[in-house]
C-alpha cells in the first residue's frame, strides 16, 4: 500500500496485457430513444470506411427513419440468420457469417438486445463479447435505462423497468461517446413522428418521456460516462506509473476509529460525497494497537463500517505500522482527492509525547483536501485510553526478564573484562536492548537502553562503583551507548510491529487460499454449503448457519456447523430481510440487532444467493470489528463458488434444453418427409378406389398404413424411453420362436429379400421382456431391408460362445462408416449411404439401444468381414441365460 506512486502497478499492467490481440469496443450511449445513437454510429462508421477500413454492418435497427436508413447505403451489410420460434420467423444478427467474413470493423445496433432461442448466446452483448474475443472492433448503441446497475434508480423516476440490461463491466472496457440532445428538442422530436408511431409517441409523452424523466436521464448519462472514463484513466496511469491525484472525478476517503463519533464522521462524509458526487470509501486501518482494543471500540469499529456500507460506500481496511502511513498510503493507491478526519480533545502534553494524526496527515498528503471534524472524547473514553498507555508500558514479566539479561551481560562481561576493550563491552549491552525491544515492545527496549547505560557506567567506567564520569571520552561513549540503544530499540521494535501484520496478513492469505482450495474442488451444492459453515466456524469460532431458497419456498436451512441450532421469530426475520434487502441485518448491524445471530448475504452475479448466519457461543458479538474484513472475503469467495455450481446446474439444464430443441427439429424434419410420402400414397389409392378395388390398392393401402403405424409406434417408444416409463415384463423367451415371429411381422420392409435363419434350436432361453425383444428385432430386420442391396438376402444368425448369447442381423449393402459404427444408434442420426438417400427418422436403432440396455443386453454394430454389408448383434450376457446348453466348437 505503501509502494512508490511512480512504480507502475501489476494489476494494470496485466488489464492492459489481457486487452492485447482483442477488438476495441465503442458504446454511443444515449440517456433515450431517439437521441441519434444509431445515426451518429452509421455516420462514423461510413467516416471509418471512407479512411479505407473494412467496415460492416452486423445488425441495425432504422425503424422506419429515412435520414438513418439512408446512411447504411454504401456499407456492407452482413444477412441476418434467420430463426423460427413458436411458429415465427426471427432475424437475429449472424455472428458465425461475421467472424467468418471477419472484418476490422462491425457495427452492432441495440447491445442490449435478448436474441431468439436458438441463438449461440442468449444476450448479443455476448455476441459482441465474442466478436471483440476474435480481434474485431465493434461499435454499438445503449440507452442508459439497459445499465445494469442503474435499472433500480431509473425505475425509481420513470415508473418503467427494463427488462433486458447489460453489465456495467462492458461499458468499463469501452470507449464512451455520449449522443446527446436537449429534452425538449427531443420531445419536438417525439411530437414529430422521429421516434415512435403517432399513437405510440402520444402515450409516451404522457409517461416515460416526459422532460422530468429525461432530464434526469441525461444527467444520469453523462455521471455515468465520467465515472467510466474516470476508471480508464485511473487504469492507464497506474500502468504508466504516473504519481498524482488526476482527478477526473473527486474521489473521498473518511477514516474512521474505534472512538466515540466516528458514525458522525462517516455521515459527514456522505454528504461531502453527494456533495461532489463523487465515489467514497471507509478506511480503517489496523495498527499493533489494534490487538489491544476493547469490545466496546471493536463495535464501534463494526458499526461504523456497517453504516458506511448501508450509506453507499466502499469499505476498506489496511495494515500499516502507524495511522498515518496506512491513510498516506490508501490515498496514493486510491488516487483520493479528499479526507474526512476526525480530531479529538487531547492535551498539549499528550500531542507533544506522541504528536498529532491530523497535523501529521495535513504535512504529508500534499494534493490532498483534508476535512477536520472534531468527535467525542468523554470521561469514559478518555479512562479506557489512560487505561490502554497505562498497560502499553509494558508488563511487569518483560522488565523482570530484561532485567535479569543485563545481569547475565554484566556478569560475561565482568568476567571477560581483562581480554575485553570498553567499546566491546558496550557492545555486549546491545543484545539485552534488542531482545527486550523484539519480545516486549518498544517501552521495555528503551528501559532496557537505560539501565545498560547506567550498568555499563557504574560497572566499568571510572571511578568504578559509582556513576561519575571522570574521562570526557567515556562519557562520550556513554552518551553514544545510549543513543544507539534507544535507536536500535526503536528499529527493532518497529521491524517486530512489520512483522506482526505481515504474519497477520500471510494468516489471513493462507485461510483465503486453504478455504478457496477446498472449495473450488465440490460439485455438489449441499457439499459445499456444509463446508462453508463449518470453516467459518472453525476460523472464527463461533457457530454458523446457511439458509437459501429453493424453488417455491422461502429460506430454508442449506447447512449448519452445529445440528442443535436455534433460530426464532426474530431470527429468522433478519435472515430474510439479509437476503432481501442484500444488506447485514441481526446482533451488530443496525436491522433488526435484538436477533442473537448476525446474517450477511452472500452476493454473487449481481443478486444474493444465500444468507450466512453467525452467533457467539456467549454473548458477546458474533464477530470482532477487525475479523469482518476477513469474514466478508470469505463470504465473497463462498458466493462466488456458489454461483459458480449454480451456473454449471443452469449449463446443464440449457443443455438439455438444446438437446430436446435439436430432436425436436430433427424429429419435425424427419417425420414431416416419412409421414407425407406413405400418407401420399394412402389418398392416391383412396382416389383410385372410386373407380373400383383392386387387390394391389388393397395392399398399397395396408403396407403404408402399417408403415405409418411403424412410425407412429417408433416415436411412442422413444418417448417411453425418455419419459423413464419403461415396464419391464421379464420371462423365459425362445430366441427362435421370437427370430421367426419378427421375420413374420417384417416381411412386408424385407419384400425383395431373401432372408435366411440360422437360429439353433437348442439355444437356451433368456430372461427377457418378450415383447421389447420383438420390437428390437423387428426395427434391425427394417434396417436391414431398407439398406441391404435389392435382391440380397438378410442372414439371422444365433451363437452360443464364451458363456453368451451374439444374435446378429447382417445384410448386403453399403456397410457403415468406418470408425463411426457407434454414430447409428444416436437419435435421429443416419449414416446413408453416398449414392443414394433412403428415409427414416433415424430414431429404430436408438430405440433397440434404449430397450437392449434396459433388458440388461448390449447391442453392436459393425461391418461384415468382407466389406460388403452391415452387421448388428444383441448380445445376452451369461446373467440372462435361464439354462445351459452345449456350447458350440470355438
Amino acid at each position: 500500500m505503501n509502494e512508490p506512486t511512480d512504480r507502475p502497478s501489476p494489476e494494470a499492467l496485466l488489464r492492459q496485457a489481457s486487452q492485447e490481440g482483442r477488438g476495441r469496443l465503442k458504446i454511443f450511449l444515449g440517456a433515450a430513444p431517439g437521441v441519434g445513437k444509431t445515426f451518429e454510429m452509421l455516420s462514423e462508421g461510413a467516416e471509418r470506411r471512407r479512411a479505407g477500413v473494412d467496415a460492416v454492418i452486423g445488425v441495425v435497427e432504422t425503424h422506419g427513419r429515412a435520414e438513418t436508413e439512408a446512411l447504411t447505403r454504401g456499407h456492407e451489410i452482413v444477412p441476418r440468420r434467420a430463426i423460427t420460434y413458436e411458429g415465427h420467423g426471427i432475424d437475429e444478427m449472424d455472428l458465425d457469417a461475421i467472424l467468418e467474413r471477419a472484418p476490422r470493423l462491425v457495427l452492432v445496433d441495440e447491445l442490449a438486445h435478448t436474441n431468439a432461442p436458438g441463438s449461440r448466446h442468449p444476450k448479443r452483448y455476448q455476441d459482441v463479447e465474442e466478436l471483440l474475443a476474435a480481434g474485431i472492433d465493434v461499435y454499438t448503441t445503449i440507452n442508459i435505462q439497459h445499465v445494469e446497475s442503474l435499472n433500480d434508480v431509473v425505475a425509481s423516476f420513470t415508473r418503467v423497468r427494463v427488462r433486458e440490461t447489460v453489465p456495467d463491466s462492458i461499458l468499463e472496457q469501452a470507449e464512451i461517446e455520449v449522443v446527446d440532445i436537449p429534452p425538449d428538442e427531443l420531445i419536438e422530436r417525439l411530437k414529430d413522428g422521429k421516434v415512435y408511431l403517432p399513437h405510440e409517441a402520444t402515450r409516451a409523452l404522457s409517461h416515460f418521456f416526459s422532460k422530468s424523466n429525461l432530464s434526469a436521464l441525461r444527467e444520469l448519462a453523462l455521471r455515468r460516462a465520467a465515472q467510466a472514463v474516470d476508471v480508464q484513466m485511473l487504469d492507464h496511469v497506474r500502468a504508466l506509473g504516473v504519481g498524482g491525484t488526476w482527478a477526473g472525478t473527486d474521489r473521498i476517503v473518511v477514516a474512521i476509529n474505534e472512538l466515540p463519533g466516528t458514525d458522525g464522521l462517516v455521515r459527514a462524509a456522505k454528504r461531502v460525497a453527494d456533495g461532489l458526487r463523487g465515489p467514497w470509501t471507509a478506511l480503517f486501518v489496523e495498527t499493533p494497537r489494534t490487538a489491544h482494543f476493547t469490545d466496546e471500540q471493536h463495535r464501534r469499529v463494526a458499526a461504523a463500517m456497517t453504516l458506511a456500507t448501508q450509506l453507499g460506500a466502499v469499505v476498506a481496511t489496511v495494515p500499516a505500522v502507524s495511522v498515518v502511513d496506512g491513510i498516506r498510503g490508501y490515498l496514493v493507491h486510491a488516487r483520493a482527492t479528499q479526507l474526512v478526519v476526525g480530531k479529538s480533545r487531547r492535551s498539549r502534553w499528550f500531542e507533544f509525547l506522541h504528536g498529532s494524526v491530523v497535523d501529521q496527515l495535513i504535512r504529508e498528503t500534499a494534493g490532498v483536501t483534508v476535512h477536520v471534524l472534531p468527535t467525542e472524547n468523554d470521561a469514559k473514553a478518555r479512562a479506557v485510553e489512560w487505561r490502554r498507555s497505562k498497560t502499553g508500558w509494558g508488563s511487569p514479566t518483560g522488565y523482570g526478564i530484561t532485567a535479569v539479561l543485563i545481569a547475565a551481560v554484566t556478569a560475561i562481561a565482568s568476567a571477560l573484562f581483562h581480554v575485553l576493550s570498553l567499546g566491546n563491552v558496550a557492545l555486549l549491552y546491545l543484545l539485552p536492548v534488542m531482545v527486550a525491544a523484539s519480545l516486549f515492545g518498544l517501552r521495555t527496549g528503551l528501559f532496557a537502553g537505560i539501565v545498560c547505560s547506567l550498568a555499563y557506567n557504574f560497572v566499568f567506567l571510572p571511578p568504578v562503583g559509582t556513576f561519575s564520569v571522570n574521562n570526557p571520552e567515556n562519557l562520550i561513549s556513554l552518551f553514544v551507548l545510549l543513543g544507539v540503544a534507544i535507536a536500535t530499540s526503536q528499529l527493532t521494535s518497529r521491524v517486530r510491529a512489520q512483522a506482526d501484520l505481515a504474519a497477520g496478513n500471510a494468516r489471513t492469505n493462507a485461510i483465503l487460499a486453504g478455504f478457496l482450495g477446498q472449495l473450488s474442488s465440490v460439485n455438489d451444492p449441499s457439499e459445499a454449503a456444509r463446508m462453508i459453515c463449518e470453516d467459518v466456524a472453525r476460523v472464527f469460532d463461533v457457530q454458523t448457519i446457511l439458509l437459501g431458497t429453493m424453488a417455491g419456498t422461502g429460506l430454508t436451512v442449506q447447512a449448519a456447523s452445529n445440528p442443535d441450532y436455534r433460530l426464532d421469530t426474530m431470527d429468522l426475520a433478519a435472515a430474510n430481510w439479509a437476503f432481501d434487502a442484500g444488506t447485514a441485518a441481526g446482533k451488530g448491524s443496525g436491522t433488526l440487532a435484538a436477533s442473537e445471530w448476525l446474517f450477511k448475504p452472500l452476493k454473487a452475479g449481481g443478486r444474493t444467493l444465500a444468507v450466512m448466519g453467525v452467533a457467539r457461543h456467549d454473548a458477546g458479538d458474533p464477530v470482532r470489528a477487525d475479523q469482518l474484513p476477513l469474514l466478508t472475503s470469505l463470504l465473497d469467495q463462498s458466493a462466488l463458488v456458489l454461483e459458480r455450481l449454480r451456473l454449471e446446474t443452469d449449463m446443464r439444464d440449457v443443455d438439455a434444453v438444446r438437446t430436446r430443441d435439436r430432436l425436436r427439429a430433427a424429429l419435425l424434419s424427419s417425420v414431416g418427409h416419412d409421414f407425407r410420402t406413405p400418407l401420399t400414397a394412402v389418398i392416391a389409392a383412396a382416389d383410385q378406389l372410386e373407380h373400383g378395388a383392386t387387390p394391389e390398392l388393397i395392399g398399397t393401402i395396408k403396407n403404408e398404413a402399417a408403415r405409418l403405424n411403424r412410425f407412429v409406434g417408433n416415436l411412442l417408444d422413444m418417448a417411453r424411453v425418455e419419459a423413464g416409463a419403461l415396464k419391464l415384463n421379464v420371462e423365459a423367451t425362445d430366441l427362435t420362436d421370437a427370430v421367426a415371429g419378427a421375420a413374420h411381422d417384417a416381411r412386408r420392409a424385407l419384400d425383395g429379400h431373401q432372408i435366411q435363419l440360422d437360429v439353433p434350436p437348442d439355444l437356451p432361453l433368456v430372461r427377457v421382456d418378450s415383447q421389447l425383444l420383438h420390437h428390437c428385432l423387428l426395427n434391425l430386420l427394417d434396417n436391414a431391408g431398407r439398406y441391404g442391396d435389392p435382391g440380397t438376402p438378410i442372414v439371422v444368425e444365433g451363437r452360443h460362445q464364451y458363456g453368451q448369447i451374439r444374435l446378429s442381423i447382417v445384410d448386403h449393402g453399403p456397410g457403415l462408416p468406418p470408425g463411426r459404427e457407434a454414430e447409428v444408434f444416436e437419435t435421429f442420426r443416419r449414416l446413408e449411404g453416398s449414392d443414394r438417400a433412403i428415409g427414416g427418422t433415424g430414431l429404430g436403432l436408438a430405440i433397440v439401444k434404449a430397450f437392449s440396455e434396459a433388458m440388461g443386453m448390449t447391442v453392436e454394430a459393425g461391418n461384415r468381414g468382407d466389406g460388403t454389408g452391415a452387421a448388428f448383434t444383441l448380445v445376452f450376457p451369461s446373467n440372462l441365460i435361464v439354462r445351459t446348453a452345449p456350447e458350440s466348437a470355438l
